[in-house]
């Protein structure tokens, strides 16, 4: 009988252990399986990085996302959200283009929406002409005509302002400009979180959501003789038509700030936005905001 028992408490024993085994072999399994369902961080070229979920503002990834780098163009997002952000704005106002403008380009050697001295184009126009061909024509043309002043150099310096009271309402803390276009003066910079921010809070305006997810666009404008001429823009950002779910948001470039882009999809949705700075090439800021939206959808 005690043999008997002794067998049985082996065998019981030796069931547990067996059971105790294919449970821990179970959980393996279980654990594997949920390692494998979190997408892995990716690894981008550009020097910053920051992600998030618009709809909820949940941070996805970052990378260096709160140092403070140069902008490029991207700094045009905030030009376009100041003009956006005007009391009583009539997106149809007209504005006549001066020479001062064109100058201004060719003393810079800056990117331009080729906009002619003399014609009339609306302020609509000017935000086509700012965020697509990224021209520093349309934005000088957007601070003369809603900054506050006598003098031209006045209301450049009037809207300039706006631009940074209006970084510090919208709590970005890393943020500065000291132009209107992004060709700086050694104090215009903002961070990866900052500038995804700034593009959240001015996708919320429809004609910003318009304009950036234009591929391109033929706008009728106003002579000085009074007849009418057609403007043609292509958007600089070639996500748009090349990742799925692309709906904007500005690419930008220069010898300090290297190549930017801040990028923003809708897929299911879901719209993940974010910022990518200081990337090596304008192929790797394609490729590096492409990984950063991947992997936000994953998330």
């Amino acid at each position: 009988m005690k043999l008997g028992i002794k067998g049985i408490k082996r065998g019981s024993a030796t069931v547990t252990v067996a059971l105790t085994t294919g449970a821990l072999i179970a959980g393996g399994a279980f654990s594997s399986t949920a390692q494998a369902a979190a997408p892995k961080a990716p690894s981008i070229v550009a020097k910053g990085g920051f992600v998030m979920n618009n709809g909820t503002g949940k941070t996805l990834f970052t990378k260096a996302a709160d140092t403070r780098r140069s902008t490029g163009s991207t700094t045009k997002i905030m030009t376009a959200r100041v003009v956006l952000a005007q009391k009583g704005l009539n997106l149809d106002s007209k504005v006549t283009i001066q020479k001062a403008y064109s100058d201004y380009i060719v003393s810079k050697g800056a990117s331009s929406a080729r906009l002619i001295v003399g014609d009339k184009v609306t302020v609509r126009q000017l935000l086509y002409g700012l965020m697509l061909p990224s021209g520093c024509d349309a934005a000088y043309a957007l601070a003369d005509k809603f900054g506050s002043g006598k003098t031209r150099a006045a209301r450049v310096k009037s809207f300039i302002g706006k631009m940074n009271s209006t970084a510090k309402t919208l709590g970005l803390k890393n943020t500065h400009f000291d132009s209107f276009d992004g060709i700086g003066n050694g104090s215009n910079y903002s961070t990866p979180r900052d500038l995804t921010k700034l593009a959240s809070s001015a996708m919320k305006y429809s004609t910003f959501r318009t304009v950036v997810k234009t591929k391109s666009t033929k706008q009728k404008v106003t002579t000085k003789s009074g007849g009418y001429r057609y403007m043609s823009w292509t958007n600089t950002n070639k996500l748009l038509g090349t990742y799925s779910g692309a709906i904007g948001v500005k690419t930008g470039s220069g010898p300090a700030s290297k190549y930017c882009l801040v990028f923003a999809a809708t897929r299911k949705g879901k719209t993940v936005i974010g910022t990518v700075l200081t990337s090596s090439s304008e192929a790797n800021r394609m490729s590096d905001a492409k990984k950063l939206m991947d992997y936000g959808f994953k998330k």
